[in-house]
């Protein structure tokens, strides 16, 4: 079905809404025929108070209804949404947070805004500002069983004077203090995962070696799957926002971003990303920040655009992301890079995105290149090609 047929199914307000906005009838015959299909859904009644919740779900990984930028089906879904959200509390509104979030940021449209206007489609106040937080459950910390007592039998042993090895009156069988000795010195010794140093065996006088040692390679980055489920600006910094991105873990990491003039915050907002997970921590402007959210820069600079890398669809918060190939994909992580080695910073300058938009790594000695993914895809840019990536 095409979109003019669509169309000419709809209210009036709503048809005329489409035509004031010209917005995209879509950029590709798939895109084309996914953008009518919404617009058929809008004329034939579907979008209605009982469908909001299932909408609001299919919205949580999306910015638009189709692809990743503003089409004709976005200003049917707006039109067919306005009666329904204007007619809802706060309570109500609050409940289906992304299709919430998703309204707000077309209904902020300017070609939106100025169509919407001329047909009395008015500006919905929808309190985000007093959104309850999203509640995320914790699993509290296990408790550690006490080990059992040794019997006193033991305890006697373990106490009693060492007895002499027959045949050699000198050597006493001093198990105990050994089984110390030996814990203390396991003990002392930093793990090899952890970037701790470990002597040689043969004559004790080995190299020294560390989990970053040799030359940097992309498999030391720590590259994740990230959910921002909060925003805001930052206090004392016009410039950054503070996200609480969710990574897999227990709790939520603060990453400060320098992204305000580039990306707004409603295209922020409950978006799935690639977070880059074991930089060193770092003060921005009084605020700590954990992570970094992974961007592509245009070529021509930060005027040509910036855009969040996104990972594939049905991506969970926490999933690795790594770099294609044998010599990479299965290579495990820094627990955290060292600032001194310049590890990421010299491994950045290969960061690209590929003409089908992919983001990728390019080897400069080898000219190979190895795009970015999860289990389930390539991460890509939505709009940027041949972009740098920080």
């Amino acid at each position: 079905m095409s979109l003019d047929v669509s169309v000419a199914k709809l209210h009036a307000s709503v048809k005329d809404l489409i035509t004031k906005s010209a917005a995209s009838p879509g950029t590709t015959g798939a895109d084309q025929v996914e953008v009518a299909s919404w617009v058929d859904k809008v004329a034939q009644g579907e979008i209605k108070a009982e469908s909001l919740k299932d909408l609001d779900a299919l919205l949580v990984q999306r910015t638009y209804a189709v692809s990743n930028y503003f089409s004709a089906a976005d200003v049917a879904l707006y039109g067919a949404l306005h009666p329904l959200v204007s007619q809802q509390n706060h309570a109500q509104i609050h409940a289906t947070p992304s299709l919430t979030r998703y309204f707000d940021h077309i209904q902020s449209r300017p070609e939106v805004r100025t169509a919407a206007d001329q047909l009395s489609f008015s500006v919905v106040s929808l309190g985000i500002e007093n959104a309850p937080p999203i509640e995320r459950k914790v699993e509290p910390p296990k408790k550690k069983e006490k080990a059992p007592k040794a019997p006193a039998s033991a305890e006697s042993a373990a106490t009693a004077p060492a007895a002499k090895v027959e045949g050699n009156p000198e050597a006493t069988q001093d198990k105990a203090p050994k089984e110390k000795k030996e814990k203390k010195k396991k003990e002392g010794a930093a793990p090899a995962e952890q970037g701790g140093k470990k002597k040689s065996e043969a004559g004790g006088k080995g190299s020294a070696t560390a989990e970053d040692a040799g030359e940097p390679v992309p498999s030391m980055v720590d590259l994740r799957v990230g959910h921002i489920i909060d925003i805001k600006k930052h206090p004392d910094a016009d410039g950054l926002y503070v996200e609480q991105i969710d990574v897999g873990e227990d709790e939520p990491r603060t990453v400060v971003s320098g992204l305000v003039h580039y990306i707004p915050i409603e295209e922020m907002r409950d978006k799935y990303l690639v977070a880059v997970c074991n930089l060193k921590p770092a003060n921005m402007r009084g605020v700590k920040s954990f992570a970094m959210v992974l961007c592509a820069t245009a070529k021509e600079g930060k005027e040509g655009g910036i855009e969040l890398i996104q990972p594939p669809a049905g991506s969970k918060p926490g999933e690795r992301v790594y770099f294609e190939g044998p010599e990479y994909e299965n290579g495990t992580p820094l627990s955290q890079m060292n600032p001194k080695k310049k590890i990421f910073e010299t491994i950045q300058p290969g960061f690209i995105t590929l003409d089908s938009k992919e983001a990728a790594w390019v080897n400069p000695a080898t000219k190979s290149v190895h795009r970015i993914r999860t289990k389930d895809g390539v991460c890509v840019a939505p709009t940027l090609v041949g972009a740098s990536l920080s």
